[in-house]
C-alpha cells in the first residue's frame, strides 16, 4: 500500500482553513491531525476530538521521547501533533492534515521534507478584512491583531509549495485545488521510485 500524504494546510484568520479542511475530511480520503496542547479546554470542545488535552509535565515528557512531528508555544501553552498518531494514519493510505501556523509548518518540512505545504487564502486583503469583521465576535482590537498578525504570515508565503485561494462561497472550488494538488503529488516521479520495475513486470 502506498503511504499517504502529509499535507500542511496554513492561513491567516479568515481564509476558511476549518471549512475546507471539514470539507476534505468529509471525502474519506483524508484525516485530520488532533494536535495536544497544554491549554485548558474551551466551552463545547471535546478530549480526542478538537485536542488531545495534556498538562505540562506530559508534554515535556514527551517532548523528551521525541513524541512529536512537530511542536510550539503560543500564548505560553504548548501545541504539538502525535508523531505515532500521524505515522498510523500516513501508513494507512490515508492523507494527513495539519493545520498550522507558518511556523509550525516550516519546522515539519524540515523534518518531514515530503510534507506539502499549503497556504490557504483570501483573494484579497480588503475581503479577508470584510470576513472578520462580519463575524460580528470580535472587538476592534482583536481584529486589528488578527489582520496585522496575517501580513506576517502572508510575507512567509514562499516557504510554502502552493497557494490555494479562497474566494467567498467557494470553499468547494479550494477544496478541488487542494485534492487536484494531492493527485499530482502522487504522480510526481519521486513519489514512484518503482516505477520502471512495475512496468517490466507488467510487460
Amino acid at each position: 500500500m502506498r503511504r499517504g500524504l502529509l499535507i500542511v494546510v496554513s492561513g491567516p484568520a479568515g481564509s476558511g482553513k476549518g471549512t475546507v479542511n471539514s470539507q476534505l475530511v468529509a471525502t474519506g480520503d483524508f484525516v485530520f491531525s488532533v494536535s495536544a496542547t497544554t491549554r485548558a479546554p474551551r466551552p463545547g470542545e471535546v478530549n480526542g476530538i478538537n485536542y488531545h488535552f495534556i498538562d505540562r509535565e506530559e508534554f515535556q515528557r514527551r517532548i523528551d521521547e521525541n513524541g512529536f512531528l512537530e511542536y510550539t508555544t503560543y500564548c505560553d501553552n504548548f501545541y504539538g501533533t502525535p508523531l505515532k498518531e500521524a505515522m498510523a494514519v500516513l501508513e494507512s493510505g490515508k492523507n494527513l492534515i495539519l493545520e498550522i501556523e507558518c511556523d509550525g509548518a516550516k519546522n515539519v518540512k524540515r523534518i518531514f521534507p515530503d510534507a506539502v505545504l499549503i497556504m490557504l487564502i483570501p483573494p484579497t486583503y480588503a475581503i479577508q478584512e470584510e470576513r472578520l469583521r462580519g463575524r460580528g465576535t470580535e472587538t476592534e482590537e482583536v481584529i486589528r491583531k488578527r489582520l496585522e498578525k496575517a501580513k506576517r504570515e502572508i510575507e512567509q508565503i514562499d516557504a510554502y509549495d502552493y497557494i490555494v485561494y479562497n474566494y467567498n462561497g467557494g470553499a468547494a472550488v479550494a477544496v478541488d485545488d487542494i485534492k487536484a494538488i494531492v493527485r499530482a503529488e502522487k504522480l510526481a516521479q519521486h513519489r514512484q521510485p518503482d516505477a520502471v520495475k512495475k512496468y517490466f513486470e507488467l510487460d
